[in-house]
């Protein structure tokens, strides 16, 4: 076996058609947009590599690439006090734990040279919105941006000695749904009418305040998660930008109280839905018209909730339930969207899975995100639950 640096456009192909010879037989594993992975290592488009740094390789049998995966970092995300923990994603690999081994100790060494202490993963060089975690529970397709994995990769994980440091829950909604809670709903439209709070939804026009606004938002209601992470206003319009043929503005929401922002919620139409009629995950003029002809034909029935927030202040008072009842008007004039897939919310946000399964939502699956500690003496700490 050798192990190769992903460096031309050889190497670049080998490394997206990796994944479909693995998958081969799997008709749950929808192919992810090229264009998506490659902005990721982009440094005109990613703002990671401005304090930070990424490679990739492959991992060869004969003349047959088996193996792959990426590593990397950035500093301006890891906090001097905790694990200085780099990542690694994009890990592909056929059921051979020497090539598992030889991928994991490449990216290790590779951190390791840069001054990193730990790795996490499979993860992204980005936002958790997408490609995070490593799917151990409910084999299904994926929801858009969500990873799919064959069950034999956390033996692989496993055997190299990664550990979980947390896990990831997803869970499905049916929100047009007459078996939803009574009292949940007279609670959601008690609040939708309290004086003093509006509801708004997202503007492409508005985008400059959107953004400022659910970057208001964002810092107050997650700075005391210990993997908080600043969000760069860039990579958001970045991010908009790329997914503006998805997005629907009606899905993303913003609540204000006396016209200060305090809640945000996005949710984006299950765009797999789609691409797994794609097989080469190529955004070609064709497939880009195909996308926008299905889309039209009502093609996409599920959604996925990107994420959720509310300021500390207002937790607990009954905002998101007021954010679901906005919602449900809009559901209901878009029938066609039968399920919302809630994902993913950490074992260490209990408040979140408690309004997760107030809402009436139902498990689904679990990812999880693994960590592997360099100093193999070291004792191992998972992720800390959010205190109250």
């Amino acid at each position: 076996m050798e192990i190769i640096q992903v460096t031309d456009k050889k190497t670049l192909t080998a490394f997206h058609e990796l994944p479909s010879h693995i998958y081969r037989k799997d008709e749950n594993w929808v192919g992810p947009l090229r264009v998506m992975i490659e902005d990721v290592f982009d440094p005109k488009k990613n703002t990671g590599f401005i304090q930070g740094a990424a490679c990739r390789w492959l991992v060869k049998e004969g003349e047959h690439v088996i193996g792959r995966i990426a590593a990397f970092y950035d500093r301006s995300k890891i906090e001097e006090q905790r694990e200085q923990a780099g990542g690694i994603g994009f890990f592909e690999c056929f059921d051979n734990n020497e090539a598992a081994v030889l991928l994991f100790d490449t990216a290790r060494d590779w951190l390791k040279n840069e001054g990193l202490t730990a790795m996490d993963g499979p993860v992204n060089f980005g936002d958790n919105f997408y490609n995070w975690g490593l799917l151990v529970d409910g084999f299904q397709q994926q929801g858009f941006g969500m990873q799919y994995h064959p069950p034999y990769y956390k033996k692989l994980f496993e055997r190299y000695g990664f550990q979980t440091y947390y896990r990831q829950f997803s869970y499905h909604l049916d929100i047009t749904s007459a078996d939803l809670p009574d009292r949940f709903w007279k609670i959601a439209e008690w609040v939708s009418k309290k004086k003093d709070f509006h509801y708004k939804t997202f503007s492409f026009k508005e985008q400059d305040r959107c953004i400022a606004d659910f970057i208001t938002i964002y810092q107050q209601a997650w700075d005391k998660h210990t993997n908080f992470k600043p969000v760069d206003p860039n990579d958001l319009k970045i991010m908009i930008k790329d997914a503006r043929m998805l997005i629907e503005e009606d899905f993303i929401w913003y609540v204000y109280y006396k016209n200060e922002p305090i809640a945000f919620f996005m949710m984006i139409p299950d765009l797999n839905q789609i691409l797994n009629q794609m097989k080469n995950g190529k955004l070609s003029l064709f497939n880009i018209l195909k996308i926008l002809y299905l889309k039209k034909r009502k093609k996409m029935t599920r959604c996925r909730v990107l994420v959720m927030g509310v300021i500390p202040k207002f937790q607990g008072s009954g905002i998101e339930s007021g954010i679901f009842w906005q919602l449900r008007q809009v559901m209901q004039k878009k029938p066609w969207y039968n399920e919302i897939e809630l994902s993913w919310v950490g074992d260490f946000n209990p408040k979140m899975i408690a309004l997760f399964h107030s809402v009436g939502s139902k498990y689904a699956k679990t990812h999880e995100t693994l960590r592997y500690l360099f100093d193999r003496s070291k004792p191992f700490e998972r992720l800390t639950i959010i205190e109250e």
